[in-house]
This record gives C-alpha cells, structure tokens and sequence, in this order.
C-alpha cells in the first residue's frame, strides 16, 4: 500500500489538476482556497468532482478577507481582466499579493495538524515572468521556512517549477485526463472566454502537448 503522506494545493485548474493525477498514490489531502476570484467557484467545482473520483479527502478552506482587502483585477469582477498574452505587463494587474505565501502557510500548519510529511504546489515556469510567489526562489525560500517553522520538517515539494505548461499537459494526456474537466478562465463565465492570458496559455499548452482542445469557448 502506498504512503499517502502529502497534501496538495488543488485550484481545479490544468496544473494542479494534472499533478493530482501524477502524484496521487501519495496524496493524503487536497486543499482549495476560496479566496473570492472571479473562478473560484467553478475551479472549485472541478476541483471536488476530481478528487472524488480518485478517492482523495478534498477540503475547502475559505480566505474571504483576501477579497475585501486585497487588490488585483482577479478579485474585481470579469470586467476586470485584461486580455492578451500571459506573459504581457498588463497581467500584472491578474497578481493576488503573495497568494501562494498565504495558502502555503495555512497547508503547512494543516499538513502537520495532520501528521503529514510535506506539501505540494503546481507551479510552473510559465508563471515565472508575472508571479513573484511562482518562481523558484521563492519556492526554495518556502520550503525553508516550512521545515524551519514546523517540528516534523515538513518540506515543500514543487515537482513542475521547471516544466512548461505544454509539458505539464502532456503528463496529463499520458495519464487519460480530459483537460475540458478543468477550469482556467479568469472571467469566471460558464464558458472560458478565450481571449484572457490564462485562456491563451491554456490553449497553447494543450496545442504544444498535441491534444485537441475540446474547451468550451466563447470566441
């Protein structure tokens, strides 16, 4: 029987959705955060149905203050969000201040309440260029503090920093997932928009992995 020894942040996006299908004969808990974005509900959403299918204990843990004190376009309303590349300036607008930060100290502290031994985040080299708390120094400074600031050492694992979300997508493919069983599009409507920077990127990733996008779009 395998050792199920970590807990995962699980938004119910392509990302952490494809590492909870790669990782989960280790993955004791899947944690979301509600945090007020825009799809937060639909991730959420995603994110029970595929942890119900693979047996895997899901929480939803709600940070509402993030949306009443907090700045970014995410938490503004579909109006909100600029269109474009992901990689554009005007993404920026699209950071949540020191989202990862917070949730991770919150999984650390539930990950020891529970006897765990690490957890896990689904970031990607993708996200570098835009969010300061996806790169890998932060990462690696995370993970210091963790073990520093918990008795067991529990570490931070980050097993895709240094994939594209093309190569991430295709570890997904070669494990059967149906990327249209996830959610990205940070206007939150009941179809992706097609046109914000994570609708480009997700339809450039499933194009770089060479699997036909079955996303339901706008335009």
């Amino acid at each position: 029987m395998e050792n199920r020894d970590t807990l995962l942040v699980l938004s119910g996006g392509m990302d952490s959705t494809t590492m909870l299908y790669d990782f989960a004969p280790q993955i004791a808990l899947a944690v979301t955060f509600n945090y007020g974005s825009n799809h937060n509900a639909r991730e959420i959403e995603c994110a029970r149905r595929h942890c119900a299918s693979l047996g895997i204990e899901h929480l939803v843990i709600d940070l509402d203050f993030m949306a009443r004190y907090f700045r970014s376009s995410l938490l503004e309303g579909a109006d909100s969000i600029p269109e474009g590349h992901y990689a554009d300036s005007n993404m920026k607008s699209t950071v949540v201040p020191f989202r990862n930060g917070i949730m991770l100290a919150i999984a650390a502290g539930l990950a020891e309440s529970r006897g765990l031994k690490a957890v896990m985040l689904a970031n990607h080299s993708g996200d570098h260029d835009i969010y300061p708390d996806c790169r890998p120094g932060f990462v690696d400074a995370m993970d210091r503090a963790i073990q520093e600031g918990t008795y067991e050492g529990i570490t931070l694992q980050a097993p895709y920093t240094d994939l594209t979300k093309g190569q991430i997508a295709a570890r997904g493919a070669a494990l059967g997932l149906d990327y249209s069983t996830t959610y990205s599009c940070y206007r939150g409507g009941e179809r992706h928009c097609g046109r914000c920077g994570t609708c480009v990127e997700r339809r450039e990733a499933l194009a770089e992995a060479g699997i036909i996008d079955t996303t339901p779009y706008e335009s």
